[in-house]
């Protein structure tokens, strides 16, 4: 990528140059995940968290054709309130650059950019995975194959539970993606503290992490490596109602015949709206203990 098409922050370049921790954050949340004014404010403190942890927060988005790794407030401010920003996977940044559009980045692109600019970790939510119905569908989300040849540490609440989880886990060992568990021996359910699948490895502290992400290096290779940290059992979404929603909403899902990337904005739509807003509330949870973790595996690489 031409220096021209991505800019980094002068507080992120700095940091890099200082080997200070930096974690990577999208942008998608704040232009399409949040109604106004709310999404400023998660922006915001998410940042703050990073902060407050001890690293530099590098929120990642496309400008006027131009890729961003850290966003001033105006460029925040921007992102969050502009109708004309775009959602952006990792396949439409080239058309986006070459046409000077803007756009908010999802894992794939904050992800792919995070890496580009030197970044090793990145915090984000829940990531995209295999849909239910595969067989029928074959829809898969880009994440996974962009994380197969990225080495980045993405620190995440596992997969979004309206997927397939178990296909997803084979998925990710097929293609070679590391996965720690962070306390526990169960895999994350991105609203619920377990999807009941197990793992087979568990890091405990961020010193463990680091170590796996240096022994990841020793190796060679270029799969990123998954730190998948549940959220707290007291904020998670209560689990009969997660379970009865997400049937209904399949059901409804089916009967309107949506299909393809309409899915999964209609599926987390619903249980939003059918939860009354706690399945948004567990998902803030969720994204607000990753950026705190990340920030401080962060720490522990740059440390070591």
């Amino acid at each position: 990528m031409p220096d021209t098409a991505l800019q980094m922050s002068g507080e992120v370049r700095e940091a890099l140059e200082q080997r200070r921790p930096v974690v990577a954050l999208e942008s998608t949340i704040i232009a399409h995940g949040l109604p106004r004014p709310r999404n400023l404010r998660v922006a915001e403190e998410l940042e703050e968290v990073v902060r407050t942890t001890g690293a530099v927060p590098a929120t990642i988005a496309v400008l006027d054709g131009r890729a961003h790794v850290g966003l001033d407030k105006a460029q925040l401010e921007r992102v969050a309130n502009d109708d004309s920003v775009r959602k952006l996977g990792h396949r439409d940044l080239a058309p986006a650059l070459a046409a000077g559009a803007s756009g908010a980045t999802t894992v794939s692109a904050t992800a792919f950019l995070a890496a580009r600019a030197g970044l090793r970790v990145f915090a984000t939510g829940g990531l995209g995975g295999v849909h239910r119905e595969w067989t029928e569908t074959q829809d898969e989300s880009a994440d996974l194959g962009l994380l197969a040849r990225t080495r980045i540490t993405v620190v995440c609440a596992g997969v979004k539970s309206i997927l397939d989880v178990p296909a997803t886990l084979q998925r990710l060992e097929t293609l070679g993606v590391g996965v720690l568990a962070y306390g526990t021996d169960h895999f994350p359910g991105f609203y619920l503290s377990s999807s009941g699948r197990p793992v087979d490895w568990t890091a405990r502290t961020p010193g463990e992490v680091a170590a796996v992400m240096r022994a990841q290096d020793a190796l060679g290779g270029e799969a990123a490596l998954l730190v998948a940290n549940p959220v707290p059992e007291a904020e998670q979404l209560d689990p009969k109602l997660h379970d009865r929603v997400l049937t209904e909403a399949l059901a409804e899902c089916g009967k309107r015949g949506i299909t393809g990337q309409g899915v999964t904005p209609f599926l987390l739509d619903y249980l939003a709206r059918e939860t009354g807003g706690a399945s948004l509330e567990a998902n803030l949870a969720a994204v607000r203990g990753n950026v705190r973790l990340a920030a401080r595996v962060a720490a522990a690489w740059t440390r070591a």
